[in-house]
């Protein structure tokens, strides 16, 4: 396996420019007009273009519907923002240790404000909580993860990714790192987004779900930050494009939608008015053929190839700035 070297916090004998995404050389200068890769400062720009903060969404409306939710809805509605909390915690900490990895500035500066995303969207659970709930059941809800038999498999794997990248840097460990991150933040998401949304087409916790709306629409860049990264590494080390490769990250999105179909009967099942849960399970198949073939590989559940819940289009990919979509004209 290919070593992955940490880079240099500065080289003066290197160029501003890097000379490869991983173990090349860079002064660690960054100079936006002079990066290795040309898509680098658009994904720049539109990162700080989606800034925002949870201090920005007026939860009073949800504050007066919260105890007007039936008991199933709540008890979905808390299991999911813990959830939530724990994946974007772990994925705070990740992006770090990817970023000290490459060796192109430009890719180390965009890690450094995805985590900075990551950090908001965790704060934005706290605050949800701390609008609806008690201080005790918002630290039971944050404990979730250490309770919850569906969730610590779910840990389990998607940890198993990061720590043997952490463990081990190499070129290997670190593809195989990027395909968890895609299913962390493209799919293991979704199905909670999922029920956000169904809440605020019902007019239900429309506060909560615009937040989740900003979350949703960060999470999509950074999907597609990674798989950029994902296919300059195979670009600059083709010997690691293999069939094998393919086989395996197929696999691994199998097992990685098994995982999140089981979630969703556990938080949803069918005690959810409105939300069939058969509707969500084809949505997680389809939404791990979406994330696979942008890693560029076949899709493991080729007949679902339509997104069952068409209704949540509108949910995903409005894109309105900072103002609250719902006030918005059709």
């Amino acid at each position: 396996m290919t070593t992955i070297e940490k880079r240099k916090l500065m080289d003066k004998d290197a160029p501003n420019r890097s000379t490869g995404i991983v173990n090349g050389t860079s002064s660690n200068i960054l100079n936006w007009d002079d990066v290795r890769f040309s898509w680098a400062y658009p994904k720049y720009k539109r990162m700080l273009g989606n800034f925002w903060t949870p201090f920005e969404i007026n939860m009073g409306s949800d504050v007066k519907q919260f105890s007007s939710l039936n008991e199933p809805e709540r008890q979905a509605f808390l299991k999911i923002i813990g959830l939530l909390a724990l994946l974007d915690s772990i994925q705070t900490d990740f992006a770090g240790k990817v970023a000290d990895y490459l060796t192109d500035s430009s890719l180390n500066a965009l890690m450094i404000i995805l985590a900075q995303q990551e950090v908001i969207h965790n704060h934005s659970y706290s605050y949800v909580l701390s609008s609806l709930v008690s201080k005790d059941e918002q630290d039971r809800v944050f404990d979730y993860w250490r309770t919850e038999t569906v969730l610590e498999k779910r840990n389990e794997f998607i940890m198993k990714g990061y720590e043997e990248f952490s463990d081990n840097p190499n070129v290997d460990s670190l593809l195989k790192a990027i395909v968890y991150d895609v299913i962390l933040e493209g799919l293991f998401f979704y199905s909670g987004f999922a029920f956000f949304y169904h809440l605020a087409r019902h007019q239900k916790m429309v506060g909560t779900s615009t937040m989740i709306n900003y979350i949703n629409r960060d999470e999509q860049i950074h999907v597609d930050l990674f798989v950029k990264i994902y296919q300059e590494l195979l670009s600059e080390y083709p010997e690691y494009d293999t069939q094998e490769r393919a086989r395996e990250v197929e696999s691994i999105f199998k097992e990685a939608a098994m995982l999140e179909t089981e979630w969703a009967h556990e938080v949803i099942g069918n005690q959810i008015d409105g939300l069939d849960v058969e509707d969500v399970e084809e949505y997680i198949y389809f939404y791990a053929n979406v994330r696979c073939a942008q890693l560029g590989y076949e899709r493991p559940f080729p007949e679902y190839r339509k997104n069952p819940l068409k209704w949540i289009k509108a949910y995903e990919d409005v894109d309105l700035g900072k103002t609250d979509f719902f006030e918005q004209k059709s």
